[in-house]
């Protein structure tokens, strides 16, 4: 009798906790990931998925569709039915750079805001087997040998990009850069040796530490997991703060109960002291911001495409 209860007394919470939700899945989600399996946007997805399946009551299903940049991926999002069944993952600052170059034919008003999931910020690192200790090595031998290096992206002006462009317009030389389908090949690149640089996030090499070398990072102060290695600023380069976000979308049309519903499902799974402990252990930073917040900071890294990414190739 007593097991009886119990499990009716569960059942009812269950209830009661679905019901205080205008919307909630009734199947399984679909999660578009514009990049390959094994990417570093890959990675942090599967990382967050795992603990907001709990959340949400439905699996997360992962659909790596890579290419163009990512625009490959984001353009089935922008065109996906907007029931509360398909959501996805964007980065910025490459979706908006995709949007400015007109590499997609979608639009940013073609995704609704959920939140916020990653801020990284962005380093220049070479292989182990570089010549290369320093930065300013870097530098100095690109000056006196220009356009020789050769420097891997994650794609044509896509955030990696973006990050080699930065670093080469400040420091003033010139290299060849060299598009790869995403950031997982651009960095199996520069471990090979096909190449001699790039520009990552700290994530993206989590696993591969003792095959990179990190000369620098994009950040107004030292990064407290990367003490030793000096900032842009520091060596006289890029003086800002650059890197990527990641945040969730949805199609243009998802109900306003399905994005609260999601938004508070992934606060709650971000909070939630195990996913914590698993993030930090794959090198994954954290940011959640509403879907208020992400909305902006979308439209933020609109303006800073437009009105300085674009220059950058001038």
């Amino acid at each position: 009798m007593k097991k009886f209860i119990f499990s009716a007394l569960v059942i009812v919470l269950c209830l009661l906790s679905v019901s205080a939700y205008a919307w909630a899945p009734k199947k399984n989600i679909n999660v578009i990931v514009a990049y390959k399996a094994g990417s570093g946007t890959d990675n942090t997805a599967r990382v967050l998925s795992k603990f907001a399946t709990d959340k949400i009551g439905k699996t997360l299903v992962i659909n790596n569709l890579e290419g163009g940049s990512g625009s490959i991926g984001w353009t089935a999002l922008s065109h996906a039915r907007p029931d509360g069944y398909t959501i996805g993952f964007v980065n910025l600052p490459t979706l908006c750079s995709n949007i400015v170059e007109e590499l997609g034919d979608y639009k940013i008003d073609d995704f609704i805001p959920i939140c916020n999931h990653v801020n990284e910020t962005s380093i220049v690192l070479v292989g182990k087997d570089s010549p290369f200790n320093t930065l300013d090595e870097l530098v100095k031998f690109a000056k006196e040998n220009p356009s020789k290096l050769k420097a891997s992206t994650n794609g044509m002006k896509a955030s990696n990009h973006i990050g080699s462009e930065l670093l080469a317009k400040s420091a003033g030389f010139t290299y060849m850069a060299i598009p790869y389908g995403g950031t997982a090949d651009q960095l199996l690149a520069l471990r090979q040796g096909e190449v001699d640089f790039s520009v990552a996030k700290e994530a993206d090499i989590a696993a591969m530490m003792t095959e990179v070398k990190i000369l620098g990072v994009f950040s107004e102060k030292r990064m407290p997991s990367l003490p030793d290695v000096p900032t842009l600023g520091e060596l006289g380069y890029y003086d800002k703060w650059y890197g990527s976000a990641r945040a969730i979308v949805a199609p243009k049309g998802t109900s306003a109960d399905a994005i609260k519903f999601y938004e508070e499902a992934f606060k709650a799974a971000m909070e939630d002291p195990e996913y914590i402990a698993a993030a930090e252990k794959a090198g994954v930073t954290t940011v959640f911001m509403n879907a208020e917040e992400t909305g902006k900071l979308i439209n933020q890294q609109y303006e800073f495409c437009v009105n300085e990414v674009s220059k950058l190739w001038e």
